[in-house]
């Protein structure tokens, strides 16, 4: 079930910026030196002073960046921000869910920044859909499923799923939506407030393209080494 997009190998981590402000995100960077090549700034960092000119000073050293703002808002007001970003070089975006507004999105970017849609936040579970109004028969990875097909039909360029959810999405659609898996933790078991976890491995035996990692990065004792050891996990079945 792995992806066969043609992705170089050590772009397929997507190392997680989540820290306060610009200067702590440029000390992460350099602690992880040559290990990582793709960042990911979220609502965190892209709030804070300096943010992007750090996007701008990532993509012009070469590294990839990937925008995890989730907009979330009516369609012509989501087509306005993606039209905005078109020029920062970011190879994504993130969008909620919404078929107007991932319609909206999708009409406004342009190479090379393409659009994520968000399917259903790794933080949630079964029970968090009946708190959300959901009847108790529509199950999480059908909901994560067909909105994943949707995607793929208004153009996006990928979802943003949990590798529970990897398999299906990949045996449902092929190689035609690039998937992107939040929610991973090195060592199996690890969770804290995510709930729909896995490990770098298991997520790209289910078809994952790119694993975002966050914490198990962020406050390792070694960061290098940290992203060194998943790199090696991703050259095993890609290198």
């Amino acid at each position: 079930m792995l992806s066969t997009r043609p992705i170089p190998p050590r772009e397929r981590l997507i190392a997680a910026l989540d820290v306060p402000g610009a200067d702590a995100a440029r000390s992460l960077v350099r602690a992880f030196g040559d290990a990582v090549c793709f960042y990911k700034v979220g609502l965190e960092l892209a709030t804070s002073d300096g943010c992007f000119a750090l996007v701008d000073e990532l993509v012009g050293s070469g590294r990839r960046v990937f925008l995890d703002l989730k907009l979330a808002d009516i369609p012509e007001t989501v087509a306005r921000a993606v039209r905005n970003l078109r020029g920062s070089g970011a190879s994504f975006v993130t969008v909620h869910y919404g078929e107007r507004a991932l319609e909206a999105a999708c009409r406004e970017a342009a190479d090379p920044l393409g659009i994520l849609a968000v399917t259903v936040l790794t933080s949630l579970d079964q029970r968090d859909l009946r708190d959300l109004g959901y009847p108790g028969a529509v199950q999480l990875s059908d909901l994560v499923l067909a909105r994943s097909r949707r995607a793929q039909e208004l153009g996006c360029a990928g979802v943003v799923a949990s590798p529970l959810e990897a398999r299906r999405i990949r045996e449902a659609v092929g190689e035609k939506l690039a998937i992107v898996t939040p929610g991973i933790r090195p060592l199996a078991g690890a969770g804290d407030d995510q709930r729909r976890v896995a490990t770098p491995r298991a997520a790209f035996e289910s078809g994952a393209d790119y694993v975002v990692v966050g914490r198990p990065l962020r406050d390792a004792s070694d960061p290098r080494g940290a992203a060194l050891a998943i790199q090696e996990t991703i050259a095993e079945f890609f290198g």
